[in-house]
């Protein structure tokens, strides 16, 4: 690609009558307000004086989405950009023909563009994948009319929310998907507990065990519900009877309009001497797909699309928290409360692991979580997660 890039420089500063145009193909799923807001950056691409580039976009059903890029773009019969999710990236990579590695285009100001940690999710085995668009990450959402001070602390979390729980007529303190891994994630995080170490499952670390008997601590004191689904959090606190709930950027077009909300921090564990719940972040890539026959005009559209201009109409009109790190200098994304909220929590979040290892993780770890949130033995729970994703693992390795 080397060889062919310098080859196509050359003829763009030679030869600029003849530089030939070429149609990039871009696959998405974004929806409503997202893609209105992605469809006009595309729209400001195309016009670029002088640009004789042209890209066209396919939204696909987030739901079919990875297995049709799966399927069809080793083939040689998918786009030249998709848009996708980290946590599939190391499974694309290692079956082959599907993501170009991208170091050869970057240099220090392109990579200095990035929230460091969404940059860091774009990287596998040393090389960069593609360039990070968008960042999704739970954070602390609360009825303003219910709490007037968000809490700081675990410490403050846990007193305010005992206060503001009445089981009897159905009122929580605080509401999450605790029995999620995904969501449990920031407490484990902020033990500094971890999934893989060095490319190996950890699951039973000792501070996975501290943060799931955390977690049973704040069952047993009663002011969350009892297996909360997506769909009760929503009509708690839609009905005003969740004061507080864990929930990311997703959650916030699910409130109803009359409720006074704002977004906030996590609150910092006291519990693991003061530092910050490190929930785990889910970043959106563009990636130039490895059988494109345009990668030169790919990567500019892939460098354009994460570029100031379009962070800005992806965060104001997108509602989107673009990973481009200076558009959070704007005035208009500054005075953003949203946006700001999740910038600030993105800022000590971890990167949602991408190794292929991870797709034999979930399983396991929601059998653990449901043994730990019904109360049994967390140690035990975790132990036995372990020693299955280490097999399944091993049995991976092995057949390579």
């Amino acid at each position: 690609m080397r060889n062919r890039s310098l080859l196509a420089l050359l003829a763009a500063l030679l030869l600029p009558g003849l530089a030939s145009a070429a149609e990039v193909v871009v696959w998405h799923a974004y929806r409503g307000a997202e893609k209105s807001a992605f469809e006009k950056v595309v729209a400001a691409y195309n016009a670029r004086p002088g640009n004789p580039n042209k890209v066209t976009t396919l939204a696909v059903p987030y739901d079919a989405f990875a297995d049709k890029i799966s399927a069809a773009v080793p083939r040689g019969k998918g786009p030249d950009v998709f848009i996708f999710a980290q946590d599939r990236l190391g499974g694309w990579i290692e079956a082959g023909n599907t993501v170009e590695p991208i170091d050869f285009f970057l240099d220090d100001a392109l990579k200095a563009r990035f929230i460091p940690s969404t940059l860091e999710a774009m990287t596998y085995r040393g090389s960069v994948w593609g360039l990070p668009l968008n960042y999704k990450c739970i954070a602390l959402v609360y009825n303003k009319k219910l709490v007037k001070a968000p809490p700081k602390s675990s410490a403050e979390l846990e007193a305010l929310a005992k206060k503001l729980t009445q089981r009897g007529a159905g009122r929580f303190g605080l509401a999450y998907s605790y029995a999620d891994y995904y969501y449990h994630a920031a407490l484990q995080n902020a033990f500094g507990g971890r999934v893989f170490d060095a490319g190996k499952p950890v699951l039973d670390a000792p501070e996975n065990v501290k943060a799931a008997e955390l977690l049973q601590a704040w069952i047993k004191a009663g002011f969350m519900p009892a297996e909360p689904s997506t769909a009760l959090i929503t009509s708690l606190f839609n009905e005003g009877k969740a004061a507080m709930v864990f929930s990311g950027n997703w959650f916030l077009g699910e409130i109803a309009p009359g409720i006074d909300w704002a977004v906030t921090t996590l609150p910092a564990l006291t519990e693991a001497g003061g530092k910050p719940m490190r929930p785990w972040t889910t970043v959106e890539g563009v990636y130039v797909a490895a059988p494109s026959k345009n990668k030169d005009a790919a990567f500019d559209f892939v460098k354009y699309a994460t570029d100031l201009d379009a962070a800005r109409i992806m965060a104001l009109e997108g509602r989107q928290s673009p990973a481009n790190a200076k558009v959070y200098a704007d005035p208009k994304v500054a005075a953003d409360p949203v946006l700001a909220a999740f910038k600030k929590q993105v800022d000590v979040a971890v990167p949602m692991p991408n190794l292929p290892e991870m797709t034999m993780v979930w399983s396991p770890a929601t059998t653990a979580m449901g043994s730990i949130t019904r109360g049994g033995d967390a140690k035990g729970a975790l132990a036995k997660a372990q020693a299955k994703v280490a097999a399944d693992v091993a049995n991976l390795r092995k057949s390579k």
